[in-house]
């Protein structure tokens, strides 16, 4: 492990015990075939859980649909993007030589994913009790209050309390397939709600912007937005 990586434990207030982890985490897929986006698609539950919890505890008020929009605004890009580039993420990302030239180490959504990446390594290092104190940790100068239910809803948080409010599970999403040079990739994303028996595709530079997209036409499909 280089010295980065060093300050990076140190950071993050966790000393990895497999260090092979913590590498995978900081590599992005331009760079190497052993890369994060496993760790990502892991993190980002864990993620998602350990930020519910928190706000479960602390907005004790709020019903579920307020609770699932404050939770989105939480995780969304921006703000994992804003707790990578604190945590120094960019000077320890293994990018390729393409993607680094292209400003990859900048990009918001290759740090926000990687952030995610590092929450699912400390999981399997260390279990759940660990990357929950993690979030913790990252999210406590992160402001969490009522009025973050105002902000405006994207499609996936607008799709997902339309089926809440109706008793229905939330979306599954998958990559169908991901397209391009690995610096300007695009993720082809399926939306699916098993119990409308309904599926729609997007397409984004990001998983996050496929997923996004995905849901933005399968509210269109289901009529709840005019299309585009």
């Amino acid at each position: 492990m280089n010295d980065g990586l060093l300050a990076l434990q140190q950071r993050l207030q966790h000393v990895f015990s497999d260090s092979k982890l913590l590498v995978r985490a900081t590599t992005h897929r331009s760079f190497s075939a052993d890369h994060n986006e496993r760790l990502e698609f892991l993190g980002d539950s864990v993620l998602n859980l350990s930020v519910a919890g928190m706000l479960y505890t602390r907005l004790k008020d709020l019903p579920e649909g307020d609770l699932s929009r404050v939770r989105a605004n939480m995780v969304k890009q921006d703000t994992l993007h804003q707790l990578a580039v604190g945590l120094d993420l960019p000077s320890v990302l293994r990018l390729g030589e393409g993607e680094a030239r292209s400003g990859g180490q900048k990009r918001p959504s290759i740090l926000a994913d990687a952030l995610e990446a590092v929450i699912g390594a400390v999981y399997l290092d260390a279990g759940y009790g660990a990357a929950e104190a993690l979030v913790q940790r990252l999210f406590k100068a992160v402001e969490i209050n009522p009025q973050m239910q105002a902000i405006g809803k994207d499609p996936k948080t607008e799709l997902q309390e339309w089926l809440q409010g109706r008793k229905m599970k939330v979306p599954a999403y998958r990559v169908v397939s991901t397209l391009g040079a690995a610096h300007r990739q695009t993720f082809d994303v399926e939306c699916e709600i098993v119990e409308l028996g309904q599926t729609e595709r997007g397409i984004g530079g990001s998983r996050r912007a496929g997923e996004q997209a995905a849901a933005a036409a399968m509210l269109v499909k289901l009529n709840l937005k005019p299309s585009p």
